[in-house]
């Protein structure tokens, strides 16, 4: 077995820190075995790494090694690139084509992205880490295979499993074992280890002298966040090799290629305390809606009344908490919100018979009527329904003030509004 050391060499691997030691030693364990491994970390960590020396150190070496980026594939097509398809089994299939599982047989697969894996597709891959068999895309004939699953993610597996968006059962299969790569952060040691590595790759690439870091400047790297990772750090030294005239960079220069230094950890809002505003809203516009639902069937009440015995005070005072609940306090006088302004609005509705489907609200056909007047009952209904309720306000206003010969009290009091209301509405229709 090949030691941590031999092995770094072998893959260009830079830095000494515990954590990469030891995930790199759990790589070299697992590779004699066919078990399946998931490589977690964040983005830029390098964890394609992981998979070639897992490939490399077994006993399939000599078989195809395949990397897939589960996230570039469209979602359409990573069925047919991961399985193949037969010729006709979708438009612009014109003949038939061997999937990565099948050309893999043998030998490894790394699935990079594993996570964005839509769930049709993950089906499929579980039934081929439990028994070896897949199918075709427009086929019925089921095939055998014999590779090696090495899987990776930055993603948070249990955050996806608990949304839906990743099979619980798919996840335990593909971790047998889980080898976690540390963020560059972590590593503070190794960060100008590589920054030099990288430096002198880019100086024998461009042909120029090779990039060095004052004690200010390396002191500055290792606060940084690093959100990029090793791959960021990467980007950082090819531009200063390439951009720089001057080869010894300072704390005060490299602080212009660093991105975000007046925050090295952003303020990032975790999708557990947005799904919790997100439940905090919703439950109040449940509760509002509930609230007018109780609202509406206490106005049918109020309207069942109203029609069946008329719109008289003797009903006003009766009802006269239910009409409170309803409309508020006619002699409240607020700025920023007016329950009188409800009175007038609602009012129409107060007058309308219900003509639509029979509820336990719904005002029923006027009883010891003749059938002459049951006639001229439904006549009437039919023609006050083709009035807009606009005219039909207008109208109500009129005759209540034609009845009390203008005096607005006795009218407000009739129609059930405040004076107030009332005027401005006779200053809304010039009456």
């Amino acid at each position: 077995m090949e030691s941590v050391q031999a092995i770094k060499q072998r893959f260009g691997i830079i830095g000494d820190d515990p954590k990469l030691n030891r995930a790199i030693e759990k790589a070299i364990q697992v590779s004699p075995t066919d078990i399946s491994v998931l490589v977690t970390g964040e983005s830029g960590v390098g964890k394609e790494s992981i998979p070639k020396i897992v490939h490399s150190l077994s006993h399939r070496k000599h078989g195809k090694y395949i990397a897939v980026n589960c996230g570039a594939i469209p979602e359409g097509t990573i069925d047919s690139e991961l399985f193949g398809h037969e010729k006709g089994a979708f438009t612009g299939a014109t003949q038939t084509r061997s999937g990565y599982f099948e050309v893999a047989d043998g030998g490894t697969i790394f699935l990079d992205e594993v996570g964005e894996l839509p769930l049709p597709t993950q089906v499929r891959l579980l039934r081929v880490l439990e028994n070896g068999e897949f199918i075709k895309v427009g086929s019925s004939k089921v095939q055998k295979t014999n590779v090696r699953i090495v899987a990776a993610t930055n993603i948070n597996m249990f955050e996806s499993i608990k949304k839906e968006k990743f099979r619980e059962d798919l996840y335990y299969r593909l971790s047998t074992v889980e080898i976690h790569l540390p963020p560059l952060r972590e590593r503070k040691g190794d960060i100008h280890l590589l920054f030099r590595k990288f430096a002198s790759d880019f100086a024998l690439k461009y042909k120029m002298p090779t990039i060095r870091l004052e004690d200010d400047a390396v002191l500055l790297m290792q606060k940084y966040h690093w959100g990029g990772n090793i791959r960021q750090l990467r980007n950082i030294a090819e531009q200063i090799s390439v951009l720089e005239q001057d080869r010894s960079i300072n704390g005060k220069e490299l602080k212009e290629y660093l991105p975000d230094m007046g925050s090295n950890l952003p303020a990032v809002i975790s999708d557990k305390k947005k799904d919790s505003d997100f439940s905090n809203e919703r439950e109040i516009l449940y509760k509002v809606l509930f609230d007018m639902k109780n609202d509406l069937n206490d106005l049918k009440k109020l309207t069942l009344k109203l029609m069946q015995e008329g719109n008289s005070k003797e009903v006003r005072d009766e009802n006269e908490g239910l009409i409170q609940k309803i409309y508020g306090n006619g002699d409240e006088d607020t700025e920023d919100f007016n329950v009188e302004d409800l009175d007038s609005d609602n009012l129409e509705v107060l007058q309308i018979p219900q003509q639509s489907s029979r509820s336990e609200y719904e005002s029923p056909e006027p009883e010891n009527l003749s059938e002459k007047d049951k006639y001229h009952f439904a006549e009437e209904i039919e023609e006050e329904e083709t009035l807009s309720l606009q005219d039909k306000e207008l109208e109500l206003i009129k005759k209540s003030l034609e009845r009390h010969n203008g005096k607005r009290k006795a009218a407000a009091e009739e129609l059930g509004i405040s004076e107030r209301t009332l005027y401005r509405k006779i200053k809304q229709y010039n009456l």
